[in-house]
């Protein structure tokens, strides 16, 4: 199991005293500092008090959902969140993702997971002027130069494809919601045509995986969207 690296300051919003507890006890054996809240309210002012490094958010919370304890919360804050849902809950994923969530975690979940999608969150994306070139794989992003290369021989994208790709980039790690990717890239018009999206991703792929149909980097989360995995 690998922590992450440095100790970070975590707040726990969950009404259920046994998942606070598991967190609590992964969290502290892997060195962060853990604080909890039982509800949205008590979450939000324990955030607007500490400012934490990151949030470990419910969705079924007492008082109001995790949604929009989500959309209060980015009103003022840029704290990255992690959301927990129940297995199936899939319009509550994208709902949550759309509003600001960093990444999710499906109920029953790893410590291993757990701490590895934590790690993911607190390397926030930088600005896309902040980047120089970003590796995974074989493949090379030089976003300032918005060139794509294969072990320094340049790929051939088409403009939405290589817009398809810079937002992935820009959020590795973390999961972006096909509307999101839709918005960004055909225009906000566009949230319905998840069938141009499907089409530009095969394409990518062809372009960036070894074995396209196994996708090693360009991964799907089903029924929500896509994430870029560096490793």
């Amino acid at each position: 199991m690998n922590p992450p690296t440095a100790k970070n300051d975590i707040l726990v919003i969950d009404d259920e005293v046994q998942i606070r507890r598991l967190l609590r006890i992964t969290l502290e054996s892997a060195g962060q500092a853990v604080r909890e809240a039982e509800t949205g309210l008590l979450g939000l002012d324990e955030v607007a008090r500490r400012a934490p490094d990151a949030v470990i958010l419910d969705l079924g919370l007492p008082d109001m959902s995790g949604v929009e304890v989500l959309r209060r919360l980015r009103e003022w804050s840029r704290v990255p969140v992690l959301v927990l849902t129940v297995l199936a809950s899939e319009t509550e994923k994208v709902a949550a993702l759309d509003m600001g969530a960093d990444d999710y975690l499906t109920k029953p979940f790893g410590a291993a997971e757990l701490l590895a999608r934590l790690r993911a969150i607190l390397r926030r994306a930088p600005t896309e002027a902040e980047l120089a070139v970003v590796t995974f794989g074989d493949i090379a992003v030089d976003m300032a130069a918005r060139v794509v290369q294969r072990k320094g021989v340049d790929l051939k994208l088409t403009p939405r494809e290589y817009a398809l790709l810079r937002i992935l980039v820009l959020h590795r790690g973390r999961v972006v919601t096909h509307q999101h990717l839709l918005r960004e890239v055909w225009g906000p018009n566009s949230e319905e045509n998840t069938h141009y999206l499907r089409v530009q991703m095969t394409h990518l792929r062809q372009k960036l995986e070894i074995d396209p149909h196994r996708p090693r980097h360009l991964k799907t989360e089903s029924g929500i969207g896509y994430r870029l995995v560096e490793e």
